[in-house]
Parts: C-alpha cells; structure tokens; sequence
C-alpha cells in the first residue's frame, strides 16, 4: 500500500486556514448561546454565507418579536482571511446589519446617524469587546403605499450597516462577545431597555405590519 500523499502548500494553507476558522465559529455561537431577554422573543438563525468577499465566512440572522410582532431583523457575517485584505486589521472581518420600525418623529430626529453608531460601539465597549476599523451607515427608511395600498399608514425605519475587525487577545477573538454586541444592538435599535447599563434606547414603534427587506 502505498503511503499518503503530502498535502502541497496551497492545500496545507487551507486547511489550516480551515482549522483557525472553525473555533471563531463555535465562539459566534456561543455567543448566540448566552443571549437571553425577558422582555422579548429574539430568534437566531444560521443563514447561507456570501460566498466571494473571504476564503472562509459564517452568516447568523436574528429576528426581534414583542407580543408575536416582529419589530426588528439583523444579519452578522463572519469572514476570515489569513492573509487580510485592505481595510482589515487582521485575518478577521465583520460585517452586521441592523433594521428596525421607528416612530416618524424619531426617524426625523437629525441626530439619530450618530446616536444610532453609539449603540454598536457602546454595545461592543460594554461587552469587552475589542475591536479595529470600523466602518458603516446609517439610513433612515420611509415606506410609502400607493395604488391598492395608498390606505396604509406610512412605515419609518433605521437601517445600519456597519462592518469592523475584531482584535485578538489571548489566542483568541472572543467572537461570542462581538455577536452579543450586536444582539444588543439590535435589541436596543428596536426600543428595548440595553442589557448593560448606560446605554440609552428608542422609545419602540407599536408593531405593526413588516417592511423586512
């Protein structure tokens, strides 16, 4: 019988590449794992990766429901490179999203871009999570009905996209404090009290129909 043959570099590469990115996940998960409220119902979900922004990439959904309405959504992707790419800080990457209904005098609210960015970052700071370039956008959403559906109220809502390098410490990236952040996040988007103290939240939008995108 003849003996194995050696994996050549590009493979042995990705296989170690393969082997750093498994434990980053189970650390995401582990942090979906401890995110527990009492005042609301939020629902995780893996979801399909993008498939050419890294090597390697994870995806999580969340969903945020009050009384059986949802009234928030979010998507957490997880990429990871060992070689980097421009903008990063390191092998890692995340890019999250954030969509939640708003009352219209608080989606008119000139400040709410900035307060809105101060819930991600205070999040991440409240759960000791380090982090390195972050990036990102918030959008103010107003969705109108016409034709058969001119009768329907108008829908307001906010909208992030942020994206930034979690830094290691340890060994480790401690991906489950990144992923609780931006459940928290979510969660305050929507109006709920924040988990750590300091942070301050919308007043919520009575559920009401859903404009996921």
């Amino acid at each position: 019988m003849s003996s194995p043959r050696p994996l050549g570099p590009a493979a042995d590469a990705s296989r170690r590449a393969a082997a750093a990115f498994q434990p980053a996940v189970a650390e995401a998960r582990a942090g979906i794992d401890a995110h527990h409220r009492s005042d609301a119902v939020v629902t995780f979900d893996s979801e399909p990766p993008p498939r050419r922004l890294a090597p390697h990439a994870a995806a999580f959904a969340a969903t945020v429901e009050v009384a059986g309405a949802e009234i928030g959504w979010g998507r957490f992707v997880l990429l990871h490179d060992p070689a980097g790419q421009d903008g990063w800080e390191g092998p890692f990457r995340i890019i999250a999203y954030v969509r939640a209904e708003l009352d219209p005098e608080i989606a008119a609210d000139p400040l709410i871009g900035q307060v809105g960015w101060s819930w991600l970052t205070e999040a991440l700071e409240a759960r000791a999570a380090r982090f390195a370039a972050p990036s990102g956008t918030v959008t103010r959403v107003v969705t109108e009905g016409f034709g058969a559906k001119q009768d329907e109220p108008d829908a307001t809502g906010f909208e992030m996209r942020a994206s930034w390098s979690p830094v290691g410490r340890d060994g480790g990236f401690e991906l489950d404090r990144h992923i609780a952040a931006w459940a928290d996040a979510l969660c305050i988007a929507c109006g709920l009290p924040p988990v750590e103290p300091g942070v301050a939240p919308l007043r919520p939008r009575q559920p009401g129909p859903r404009h996921r995108p």
